[in-house]
């Protein structure tokens, strides 16, 4: 954070606030850092003895028009009306707009008002959805700092990081988030936490420009907006501002990341179509069947009876269910990850999650723990007590460094508390460089001089007096500790005399070997089995870091990573064509040295290739990624606000098992989909068929199997079975061992909708059979149609018992159904109903009447042969599969 000058109003409301021990971003302090905040706001800005004489106010402005506010790229907003306007044209919406309307026709005010409460209802949803860009973008810009120090008109000023400009010079110290990109001028032992775009935790020592001669995307030399200084000082010079920072590149390809439809909502979308296109077939045939059957009406009044009679049957087949069917199971799986630590942002990606192919992870955080710990360590010639002290005198007092943290906690878990390290006086530091790789500390301690230093092994060899034969057995010790996967620092000490033999330099002083500490992040727990269980159910898991290559292939072969030893680095992907990539993709599991671009070209490369490409992410590097892949799940508990705005899903455990629990979710509500689609198609054939089928059999208007009354009494249990108790069938035992669904899979394949179709047919030929048959012989139409519409509403609840799994007898899913105590509930009321619409007064009003034992055993009979026949097709594929598996062995 930037303080404001002292005195100022705010420059007030931050002392106070700093007083209670928070800063104004919200971030919890320790009391000697808010302390030294204190001391430094007291004084205004950090420094008084300015070097650089900076730009004037007027060159500021004029900069300021040339290149425009220091804020993120901004993305034209679409109108309220246009936005409303387009949802309205969709399919599905003008069809619920239509039905809505014929239902106020024929009279149904209830049914018409539910329509447009759904028009309504989604219609906001989907406004709802075109915030999340402008959400992240408006996450990007509050991660920039809000004022920053600055020179101008050759003294120290605070104002709006909105209103930098190339030139400015910044002057930035400890806990300032950067709010532009720029060179360092002057640099004090300066040190950056750069996670936030390069993904990386460990922080970057910064050197002044012309310092750096590497050629590392990330430069030592330049400072990047929203990266957060840990400690030092420096005075940078603005170099980019606004959208051409690497804050605002991220921006700007969020901006530009299509909205594409999920899986789901093409296929909703087909469906729809579809049904309309069959629904107005069926309104035709009812319509000119009904007007040439009742030729004795006159021709206006056959024209009015024959239309509201095609309307009425062909609303039938319209599935006006599939809306709530969606919105209700999608809703529900939310509710249901939600329990699990994973919140959903996007309803369809519950879905589109158990269509997954592919899944890319961070290794830093996602498969490892994101916590620094000391795994092991290698004592040279001295006890493990002393190696510890040692490596405690040479870790700062107050660290913000999560490697020295882990030492340091190391320490105390082995009895050398920081008391003990640190009850000293300090006499000298050793600052670390990139250059040196080492630094050190000189403590007086228990009347004597100690020198400690850590640092890379190899640097930290130069300074000690080995024999080659020391040397070699500490490399070889060092090669088998990196093998492993683990972060290898080198700890040596020397005493000194009194302060005058203190060597001026680290390199002046020659040291003793102490010994070797190998730190790791270790993988998550069960991290190993979730990617096993992702390979067996047909995902590829794929490792996306910007760690070097050595470390992440230890930590992919640990955590069982298929194909890990083929490592593809940032570099090499820089060489690649996209068409190259794409090839590439095929076969590389493991990514190593990526910068945020890279991280979109493979998502991208994977889609083309077909895949459906899940994305991890935590920081801000992540986000377009997040955003470009079809699904992006953002950690919760560690991820960037920017992250989480881009991500369709956060999970709010960071908790890689989250992620396999949520793809077995969306597999199961897809299957359930599926399920209640079949359903709806196979339980309003009857509906139809009876329509279409009595006129050409000569039976009256008013001795129908089904009258409109009942067409609306069958919907009210049709509405629940499909939207309660179809969503909350259990997955089916192999839902894990079967790789993911083809991206352009119909939601009703052939097959799949030829069965359901068959299903309703014969449901049709019962209930129509029996009641055509105790039409012809009672000429009762009362009881015919009551044995009738029995049928129909038996066979409804067989329907779910039986299609409940394809492969699973329907007795084994009955005891699945029959554990839930909702489902038990629609069944009991289901039947309950029934037996108030047969055998009390309601009965007369609705046309029906009270069936005999004899009558209603006879119904239910017929209902169970229509439905369960489908029992024997499952035997028959089990012997014929089970013969085929012999076969093979």
């Amino acid at each position: 954070m930037v303080f404001p000058a002292a005195g100022s109003e705010n420059g007030q409301r931050l002392f106070t606030s700093l007083r209670d021990g928070f800063c104004s971003e919200g971030f919890f302090i320790s009391g000697t850092q808010l302390e030294h905040n204190i001391n430094r706001h007291e004084k205004g800005c950090m420094m008084t003895d300015i070097r650089f004489k900076g730009l004037t106010s007027s060159q500021a402005q004029e900069l300021q028009k040339r290149y425009g506010k220091n804020e993120p790229v901004a993305v034209e907003k679409e109108t309220l009306l246009h936005k409303i306007f387009s949802v309205l044209t969709e399919p599905m919406f003008l069809l619920l707009l239509g039905a809505a309307v014929i239902y106020f026709i024929l009279g149904e005010p209830k049914d018409a008002s539910i329509m447009l409460i759904f028009v309504v209802a989604v219609i906001s949803i989907e406004i709802v959805q075109e915030w999340k860009t402008d959400k992240t973008l408006r996450a990007l810009k509050d991660l920039s700092a809000p004022h920053v120090c600055v020179i101008r008109d050759g003294k120290e000023q605070i104002i709006p990081s909105a209103d930098l400009v190339p030139n400015d010079i910044m002057i930035l110290s400890e806990g300032v988030k950067i709010p532009a990109d720029g060179f360092i001028l002057q640099a004090s032992d300066l040190r950056v936490d750069e996670s936030s775009l390069t993904g990386e935790a460990e922080p970057v020592f910064k050197v002044e420009k012309g310092q750096d001669n590497s050629s590392d995307y990330w430069r030592k030399d330049y400072c990047y907006a929203g990266t957060l200084i840990l400690q030092g000082t420096g005075f940078v010079q603005v170099e980019k501002t606004g959208a051409l920072t690497e804050y605002g590149k991220i921006g700007k390809h969020i901006a530009e990341a299509p909205e594409r439809p999920t899986p789901l909502e093409k296929q909703t979308a087909k469906l729809v179509g579809t049904c309309t296109l069959i629904a107005g077939g069926f309104f035709t045939l009812v319509v000119l069947f009904t007007f040439f059957s009742i030729e004795h009406l006159e021709l206006k009044s056959r024209i009015i009876s024959s239309v509201l009679s095609g309307i009425t049957l062909a609303m039938a087949m319209i599935p006006e269910e599939f809306p709530v069917v969606l919105t209700v199971f999608l809703s529900m799986g939310a509710w249901r990850l939600a329990r699990k630590k994973a919140l959903i942002r996007h309803l369809p990606s519950v879905e589109t999650l158990g269509a997954v192919s592919v899944l890319c992870v961070d290794k830093t955080g996602t498969i490892t723990m994101n916590k620094m710990s000391v795994a092991q360590t290698v004592p040279h010639n001295i006890s493990e007590s002393d190696l510890l002290e040692i490596m405690g005198f040479a870790c700062e007092t107050q660290t913000y460094d999560p490697m020295e943290a882990a030492m340091l906690a190391h320490c105390e878990k082995r009895g050398v508390s920081k008391q003990h390290v640190f009850s000293g006086r300090l006499i000298k530091e050793y600052a670390f460089t990139d250059d040196l790789k080492m630094m050190g500390h000189v403590w007086e301690h228990d009347n004597e001089i100690i020198i400690a230093s850590k640092g890379s092994p190899e640097k930290i060899m130069t300074l000690c007096d080995l024999t080659p034969e020391q040397k070699a057995g500490i490399s070889e010790r060092l090669t088998s500790l990196s093998q492993a996967g683990l972060r290898v620092i080198g700890v040596a000490y020397a005493k000194a005399g009194n302060e005058k033999e203190i060597p001026e330099r680290l390199t002046d002083c020659r040291l003793t070997f102490a010994g070797l500490v190998g730190l790791s992040d270790p993988p998550r727990e069960g991290v190993k089995e979730n990617i096993g269980i992702c390979t067996k159910a047909g995902m590829r898991v794929v490792m996306i870091t910007g760690d070097n290559g050595v470390t992440a292939t230890a930590i992919a072969k640990a955590v069982g990573i298929p194909n890990c030893e083929n490592v593809l680095t940032g570099d090499e992907l820089n060489k690649l064509s996209d068409d190259d990539l794409k090839e590439r993709v095929k076969t590389v599991n493991l990514f190593a040295r990526v910068i945020p671009e890279h991280k979109m070209r493979i998502v991208k490369a994977l889609q083309e290739n077909g895949e459906i490409v899940a994305m991890t992410g935590d920081g801000v590097n992540d986000a377009p990624a997040l955003k470009h892949a079809n699904i992006g799940i953002a950690m919760g508990q560690r991820g960037s606000d920017v992250s989480r705005e881009a991500a369709d899903l956060i999970l709010t455990n960071d908790n890689f098992l989250t992620i396999v629990e949520t793809v077995h979710d969306g597999r199961r509500i897809y299957d359930n989909i599926k399920k209640a689609s079949g359903y709806i198609f196979t339980i309003h054939i009857p509906i139809a068929f009876a329509a279409l089928i009595a006129p050409l059999l000569g039976i009256a208007p008013a001795d129908l199997l089904l009258l409109p009354v009942h067409v609306v009494l069958l919907e009210l249990v049709i509405d629940p079975t499909c939207s309660i108790v179809l969503e909350r069938q259990p997955a089916e035992t192999d839902i894990m061992e079967k790789p993911p669904r083809r991206p352009n899979e119909s939601i009703l394949p052939t097959g799949f909708l030829l069965r359901h179709i068959l299903q309703g047919i014969i449901v049709f030929a019962a209930s129509f059979g029996i009641y055509f048959y105790y039409l012809k012989q009672t000429d009762n139409a009362v009881l015919a149609r009551s044995v009738g519409l029995t049928v129909i509403l038996l066979a409804n609840l067989m329907l779910v018992q039986v299609n409940a799994s394809v492969k699973d007898f329907a007795f084994t899913c009955l005891k699945k159904l029959l554990s839930d105590r909702v489902m038990q509930a629609i069944n009991v009321l289901t039947l309950i109903g029934l037996g108030v619409i047969l055998y009390s007064p309601l009965a007369e009003h609705l046309r029906l009447k009270a069936l005999s034992p004899n009558q209603f055993l006879s119904a239910f009979g017929i209902a169970f042969v229509s439905v369960y026949w489908f029992e024997l097709v499952k035997l028959y594929n089990k012997i014929f599969y089970k013969k085929q598996n012999d076969s093979a062995l």
